[in-house]
């Protein structure tokens, strides 16, 4: 193809397969932990620290990379001390990050267009580093999810009866808050911060409703997270739209297809007395954590 002759391209789709890997596994775990205004919160926060680099005059993929990890693990400690008020932490980090990114924008002259593309996405804006970058936390993120599977598989569905069963439970959760930051922060040159959640949302929304277990939610949200990134990737290029959007939108027209063919099939399954396929039991599970 065509478009493969750019070297900004070929650096834009192996960054965005990096991603699309990475990301839906997060956001599995994301949903069923009901954290998931977490990555849009930690997008945002991101935002503040690629703000303060360019403000600083210091590397804003570096900046941005640090305070993304940094709020992860801000949030981790603040819902500890907010346990009955769960999303009261991404509220408040959410806010100040917003607040903090506005005004060192306003205090930078002239950066209008390089927030842009953080804001919405660039296919050219994926650099080397970056993408040497995005490689490090794909791998980083697949090791720790391969090595951590049954810990975190216990902490995302009761978070008691791991520390009972011996998990070190603040541990790993403070670490898992880690990868979030990392993951969020590698990905908004590609999706932008604005939609940086709708790649990890998404895929794992549709995922949970079809899979039949665990395993499977997992590698359908990484086969949907792929075919979105470069059927998006692709559109971009050749309608010349913001690769974000249009990622976005095609991950959304996947699941509103998919959430309509999975109703059409229950309506047609019960026309002929044949019985719905059971749900998973992770499923289950998640709908009731005391099951």
């Amino acid at each position: 193809m065509a478009m493969f002759d750019y070297e900004f391209m070929q650096r834009a789709f192996w960054a965005g397969g990096l991603i699309a890997v990475i990301g839906p596994i997060l956001g599995v775990y994301l949903m069923l932990r009901r954290q998931v205004l977490m990555a849009d919160t930690l997008s945002h926060v991101s935002l503040a620290g690629v703000a303060l680099g360019t403000f600083f005059g210091i590397n804003p993929t570096l900046t941005g990379f640090l305070v993304a990890i940094l709020a992860g693990l801000v949030i981790e400690q603040m819902r500890r001390t907010y346990r009955t008020y769960s999303e009261v932490p991404v509220a408040i980090m959410m806010t100040s990050g917003l607040a903090f990114a506005v005004v060192f924008m306003s205090l930078k002259q002239n950066s209008s267009r390089s927030f842009s593309s953080y804001l919405f996405g660039s296919i050219v804006a994926v650099s080397t580093t970056q993408l040497i970058l995005i490689a490090c936390v794909t791998v980083i993120g697949l090791i720790y999810f391969s090595v951590l599977r049954r810990p975190l598989y216990s902490l995302t569905f009761d978070e008691e009866t791991a520390q009972i069963s011996g998990i070190k439970v603040r541990m790993l959760s403070f670490s898992f808050a880690i990868l979030t930051g990392m993951t969020v922060s590698a990905a908004m040159p590609i999706v932008g911060v604005l939609l940086v959640s709708s790649l990890m949302v998404l895929p794992a929304a549709l995922a949970l409703r079809i899979a039949s277990g665990f395993t499977a939610t997992v590698l359908i949200a990484i086969a949907l997270g792929m075919v979105g990134m470069f059927g998006g990737l692709t559109t971009s290029y050749y309608i010349d739209t913001p690769p974000g959007g249009t990622i976005a939108l095609i991950l959304l027209a996947f699941l509103l297809i998919g959430i309509a063919v999975q109703k059409l099939v229950n309506r047609l399954r019960r026309k002929n007395n044949i019985p719905l396929r059971e749900p998973s039991r992770s499923h289950e599970y998640t709908k009731d954590n005391r099951r």
